[in-house]
């Protein structure tokens, strides 16, 4: 999968991302939102909302969604997916929102791309009122997830070894980074993904999304390949995949 880029690269990709990717990470919304009980009425800020699929799901719960995200294309496809919510263009590091104007911060997928941690929470812990939330999600590490093999096959080609997991990836990562800028832990927690494509031409463009079309023509062999052992009867493909969760309080000023 593609690591982040420029607002300009991930513009030109969002809409295969929401395509095969935007709703992939569901699983881990219940028990984050039931951890940092998110409910009716909550103001609830959703950082690198990408193309705005939790922003949709909160407004159905009743709660009153912002989100921001530095892809403009994404922040477009957002608005149009969760009307009315207040999306703007922003990062992790630089919020665009006032001071303890949210009960609670998600960020799905988006914490490990923040090129300064400590200051992203520090800037989650700006936007919440007293006694706010934040809860945090992402991939764990490659031995829980399928789509590490077809990762590893890719980077074979290059004579590569796939990135080694993160810290944030293993388990308790979170949770730590969390305490050590100050937070109190309520929850974390590790939960199934599972990602599926319809057929091999939605494996290949959802698995090389963002890649030329030479490119795509020569390594979607690669992808099949590593693919073949998730291939359903009907042609379908389901890898199984797990991603890590924590929430915790807003530290005292």
């Amino acid at each position: 999968m593609p690591t982040p880029t420029p607002d300009d690269t991930w513009s030109s990709v969002a809409d295969d991302w929401g395509r095969y990717w935007g709703a992939f990470a569901r699983p881990v919304w219940e028990p984050l939102l039931r951890a940092a009980r998110i409910g009716t009425g909550a103001r609830v800020l959703d950082v690198g909302c990408g193309t705005g699929e939790l922003l949709e799901h909160l407004q159905a719960l009743g709660a009153w969604p912002s989100g921001v995200d530095p892809a403009s294309r994404m922040v477009e496809l957002a608005r149009a997916r969760a009307v009315g919510a207040d999306v703007r263009a922003g990062d992790f590091e630089h919020l665009p929102f006032d001071d303890g104007a949210f009960d609670a911060l998600l960020a799905v997928n988006a914490f490990q791309f923040a090129e300064d941690q400590e200051r992203a929470l520090a800037e989650a812990g700006r936007v919440l009122a007293p006694g706010g939330v934040v809860g945090l999600a992402g991939w764990a590490e490659r031995a829980r997830n399928d789509l590490d093999v077809i990762n590893s096959a890719l980077a074979a080609v290059d004579d590569e070894q796939p990135p080694e997991d993160g810290p944030l990836r293993v388990e308790g990562g979170l949770a730590d980074a969390l305490r050590g800028a100050g937070w109190d832990v309520l929850d974390d927690g590790v939960v199934p993904v599972p990602w599926t494509a319809r057929r091999d031409t939605d494996l290949v463009r959802g698995i090389l999304f963002g890649e030329d079309a030479s490119t795509i023509a020569d390594l979607a062999p690669v992808v099949r390949q590593a693919a073949a052992p998730f291939r359903r009867p009907d042609g379908s493909y389901r890898l199984m995949n797990a991603f890590r969760w924590a929430v915790a309080r807003r530290p005292e000023r």
